[in-house]
């Protein structure tokens, strides 16, 4: 095994930068694999073009003998460009994607004949097996069908010679066994609240859509030296291994000069998005060694989400090409900083207007400040259900540490926007008098474009910042499929707004003007909610010492996070707005927990599995050298050896300090895994993994540290940190 670290270090030393072929303009390759308005205006009717744009516009339905005719009009597309297979591609409740491959092809009866075929039926839905995908006691295991259904608002695309179709997932009895499917509900919700409340403003308004912009930061690690590693091949992360002499300390890595098998990594896998219509626009190093960034340009979240959740599986496919393996989980090395995928998240309309950027006039500010008090009102309220959306057991390495978020969730929106909050808290009840309407309009939110200019500035401690025209959504995971997030964020606005506006409307019918009436509610509101306002410094004592005093939660674990999801509270919400059912609440709880327990516990075996079979046989080894070394000095210098071989003693005793203390810990966490694999409810099941299980991980990497430190470099069988992160 020793042999293995040293030739995989030989291979990684040995690498070439791969050559990337240039395909052109990124502005003219731009969606070339994409079926999207252009390739359907050449390959579709007039009729199957405009059924297709009204259900991504406006969510008609295509009925089936249309959609014979958009298949038809997509397969000759497909074919065009060398394509053999086609799927439904969806994102189950695994965090994955899925897919499954079926030629263009079919014969007759008699095997005669043959011809490539592609129907409306067969693009609309298919009936794949779902008895092995998580389903949280929706189904019984032998009842396998479920069905994927055509999302004609996400563009079908090529990727190899398979014709990819987006689709939603759904279970025999209707309900939702994906990601999608809620996040499709919950954006349906927020558009017709959102809409509602932009009337206020503007009359013409008639479509409000969320936007996303996600950063995708990961960790890229040569493949030979990941092989290396069992921990990183199962986990995604190492479990054991003494920190690096040099980390991240010197802050030489952060926006520094791209290392040039890196660079061709990128260049490589722009090609492809830039094919796929991912807009990634932005690349650079991340704050650790080895850990890199990138960023598209805003979209619509729907596509955003499964922009991102494409990409993750196109990152790893070109890594291997470039003899990469990609991390995502947050928290893959001791010691330096995690990775995260902020969600950017705004609202436009289809006037052109996002509605969390201030505007030149007073009417447009107030309608700002709306939006903005409202986002502010939901996150109040929800608060612990927005940190159940971000938990997993690969977040709770990062939530709290010193380059992410704590998991208290807080916003922070600046200095000058909360000078204006505390003015506006001052209108007065009822009508406002012509003076207080001329100061309001004219002195707070008229001059709030000019306050913006130097408000854009990021608390890096902050969960969910206003940033200048978004709100940024710093806490979820890099693991994370973004609809989660999204789904939970979009529907808790979309419910405040909707009890906006019935207040508004309320006090408009009492005689208040408009104005005066959003002037009063958003008063209110901005009363009610400073307790999760917070400008500070996120990682203190203090911060969660105050935030314990303001009400606010605290849930460090995802056992304890997850609980909000199938509160009363939480039920309620997902019902009224018809983004969930309880039933499709509760199967993502049970999924959730299962999926926590599950990945503590491999991360257990593992743990085991390195410690018995590699950490202490090399411990032996070294003991052996040493020992032999020691017999030497005695036969030579007799019984006063120990003068001459005293530091051996010593560094022997130590060592097996270290291992005996390895075989007690080793054996109470596997006695501790063997007490929660009997506990029946998950619920239960998850908290004994959490509490008893986990905390013995730290325990034994300790000693195992340790050992690594002691033992000579020779002999030591696992790449070291200063290998995994230093090699490119």
């Amino acid at each position: 095994m020793t042999s293995f670290r040293f030739e995989a270090l030989k291979a990684a030393s040995n690498r070439k930068p791969v050559a990337v072929p240039e395909l052109g303009k990124k502005s003219e390759i731009f969606g070339s694999n994409v079926f999207n308005d252009k390739a359907m205006r050449q390959h579709l009717t007039s009729e199957a073009y405009k059924a297709v744009r009204s259900a991504m516009d406006y969510g008609t339905k295509i009925d089936r003998k249309m959609a014979d005719f958009v298949a038809l009009g997509m397969k000759e597309w497909a074919m065009s460009k060398g394509v053999t297979h086609y799927t439904h591609w969806f994102q189950p409740l695994t965090g994955t994607t899925a897919e499954k491959h079926d030629a263009f092809f079919e014969t007759s009866f008699d095997g005669a004949d043959p011809v490539e075929k592609f129907s409306g039926s067969l693009l609309v839905q298919q009936e794949p097996d779902a008895s092995s995908f998580p389903n949280g006691g929706i189904r019984n295991t032998f009842e396998a069908r479920g069905y994927t259904a055509w999302d004609p608002t996400s563009p079908a695309f090529i990727f190899g010679t398979t014709l990819c179709i987006p689709t939603v997932f759904v279970s025999y009895t209707g309900e939702a066994l994906d990601n999608k499917t809620p996040l499709l509900r919950a954006l349906l919700s927020i558009d017709e609240a959102a809409t509602e409340v932009a009337k206020f403003f503007d009359k013409n308004v008639k479509k409000v859509t969320p936007t996303l912009g996600w950063e995708q930061e990961y960790f890229l690690i040569d493949d030979a030296l990941a092989a290396s590693r069992p921990d990183i091949l199962q986990t995604g992360r190492t479990l054991l291994g003494h920190v690096s002499a040099k980390g991240q300390q010197l802050e030489d890595h952060y926006f520094g000069s791209i290392p040039t098998r890196v660079l061709n990594y990128m260049r490589d896998l722009e090609n492809e998005c830039m094919l796929l219509g991912i807009p990634v626009k932005t690349r650079h190093n991340e704050v650790a060694p080895n850990q890199f960034e990138l960023a598209p340009i805003f979209e619509e979240t729907n596509l955003a989400v499964d922009h991102n959740s494409l990409l993750m599986d196109v990152m790893q496919k070109v890594g291997e090409r470039h003899h990469f393996k990609v991390l995502f989980h947050e928290k893959p090395f001791k010691g330096v900083n995690g990775s995260g995928k902020h969600n950017n998240w705004s609202l436009a309309t289809d006037t052109g207007v996002n509605l969390l950027a201030p505007g030149k006039t007073p009417n447009s500010n107030l309608q700002f400040l709306t939006f903005f008090i409202n986002t502010i009102k939901a996150v109040s309220i929800y608060e612990e259900l927005l940190r159940a959306s971000i938990a997993s057991a690969s977040n709770d390495h990062r939530l709290g540490a010193n380059e992410a978020p704590p998991a208290i969730i807080s916003i922070f929106i600046g200095q000058q926007l909360t000078k204006v909050l505390e003015e506006l808290e001052g209108v007065s009840t009822g009508k406002l008098s012509p003076e207080e309407k001329t100061d309001l309009k004219l002195n707070v939110v008229g001059k709030i474009p000019d306050v913006l200019l130097d408000n854009t500035d990021r608390n890096r401690t902050s969960p969910f910042a206003f940033t200048g025209n978004k709100f940024e959504f710093r806490a979820v995971g890099s693991t994370a499929n973004c609809a989660n997030a999204m789904t939970t964020l979009n529907a808790i606005v979309a419910k405040q707004l909707i009890d906006f506006k019935k207040e508004v409307d309320a006090l408009v019918e009492t005689g208040l003007k408009k104005d005066e009436a959003i002037f009063n509610v958003l008063r209110e509101y901005i009363k009610e909610t400073k307790n999760i306002l917070f400008e500070g410094d996120g990682y203190s004592k203090e911060w969660e010492e105050e935030a314990a005093r303001r009400g606010l939660s605290n849930h460090k674990t995802t056992p304890s996070a997850l609980k909000a999801k199938v509160s009363q509270k939480s039920l309620d919400l997902f019902s009224e707005l018809n983004v969930m059912n309880n039933t499709e609440v509760e199967a993502r709880y049970e999924i959730e927990l299962e999926d926590y327990i599950k990945k503590i516990q491999i991360e257990g075996r593992v743990l085991g599995d390195i410690v018995r079979n590699h950490i202490i046989p090399t411990a032996f080894k070294y003991q052996n050298i040493l020992i032999k070394n020691i017999k030497g000095f005695k036969d030579i210098f007799g019984d006063g050896y120990e003068e001459y071989a005293g530091e051996q003693l010593i560094i022997l005793k130590k060592i097996s300090m270290h291992v005996n203390e390895l075989n007690a810990k080793l054996h109470l966490m596997m006695d501790a895994r063997k007490e929660a694999n009997v506990v029946e409810s998950l619920e239960e099941k998850a908290h004994a993994y959490c509490d008893k299980v986990k905390p013995y991980y730290d325990e034994i990497r300790y000693h195992a540290d340790k050992l690594e430190l002691m033992v000579d470099n020779e002999y030591w069988v696992l790449t070291k940190y200063r290998e995994l992160l230093f090699t490119r």
